[in-house]
């Protein structure tokens, strides 16, 4: 207990044991397939030719949203599929499988996935799911990703980023004549992949320190990333939190003695001020968005009652 809560409990609890929770509660739904010819799954040069500009918009949406904490894939995905409609000469095509209502959500989902490793290797601080996933893993190895990783372990950073290439490549030569197999994972019935998801985490949760607690702490986030997600909150916030946690706690501390203990010294210097003036102005514009949006509901409630 001495060294804290770890990271990796954290996160294979939120995103791991908490998914799996969720799963269990939603209902069973019959999955059917589709048969498709291989052929039907590559574009035509029509397709083609429409796809280049939506392509580019949702890589650029996407790669912004990446560096926002938070769900960046399906905040870009939505987000460029809105675009995509206002922009197109035929938006009476979207819903009925317009070409570019999928090139550019799935152009700004990849790039948005791509870019969540910024902050990953440039900082060492996990903006979604996948991402604390890969740091926790990173982690287990004795891995500090972070402004040193580059010339720490130049091999894994420049591999990972060499990764990125081959395997975009990879998925479109493998990925279309399999998509039929690979739709087919989706029969696999919820008790026999959901006890592995456990297994798996459990096992993992243990081999860290050897401690039962750790169980209890992968338990108690579990249900708290369940819990999370059942009322509107993204667990990917949490883990950011218990990263930043001891960073801010240790920086805070040094700063205050260098400052005798005046918080007003962290507004004199120009940049550290500004910084901290935006961070407050966002927090208070968000507090005041949220009793916005109450007292409206509330407003609401009480006409439909009188």
């Amino acid at each position: 207990m001495s060294k804290g809560i770890d990271f990796t409990v954290v996160a294979m609890g939120l995103f791991g044991l908490g998914e799996v929770v969720s799963m269990l509660c939603e209902k069973e739904q019959e999955i059917s397939i589709q048969k498709l010819r291989l052929r039907d799954l590559y574009p035509n040069k029509e397709e083609i030719k429409r796809s280049v500009n939506p392509i580019f918009r949702g890589s650029f949406l996407g790669f912004l949203c990446g560096l926002i904490p938070g769900p960046a894939a399906v905040v870009s995905t939505f987000l460029s599929y809105a675009v995509e409609k206002k922009v197109s000469k035929r938006p009476e095509e979207f819903g009925k499988g317009a070409v570019e209502g999928v090139a550019g959500p799935e152009s700004a989902n990849n790039a948005a996935s791509s870019a969540a490793m910024v902050p990953l290797l440039t900082l060492g601080l996990p903006f979604a799911p996948p991402i604390a996933i890969l740091l926790s893993g990173f982690l287990i190895h004795g891995i500090n990703p972070g402004p040193s990783l580059i010339t720490d372990h130049p091999g894994i950073f420049w591999g990972l980023v060499a990764s990125m290439y081959i395997g975009n490549l990879l998925l479109l030569i493998i990925n279309l004549p399999f998509v039929g197999v690979f739709a087919s994972l989706l029969k696999t019935p919820k008790e026999y992949l959901m006890p592995i998801i456990v297994i798996i985490s459990f096992t993992g949760a243990l081999a860290l320190n050897g401690s039962i607690f750790d169980l209890g702490l992968l338990i108690f986030f579990g249900f708290l990333g369940y819990i999370l997600r059942e009322v509107g909150y993204q667990p990917a916030s949490l883990a950011i939190g218990v990263i930043l946690g001891p960073i801010i706690e240790k920086s805070l501390t040094q700063s205050l003695i260098l400052f005798d203990g005046k918080l007003s010294s962290f507004f004199a210097r120009p940049f550290s001020g500004a910084f901290l003036g935006l961070a407050i102005i966002i927090l208070l514009a968000g507090i005041y968005g949220n009793l916005k949006k109450y007292f409206q509901s509330q407003k609401k409630t009480g006409e439909i009652l009188n």
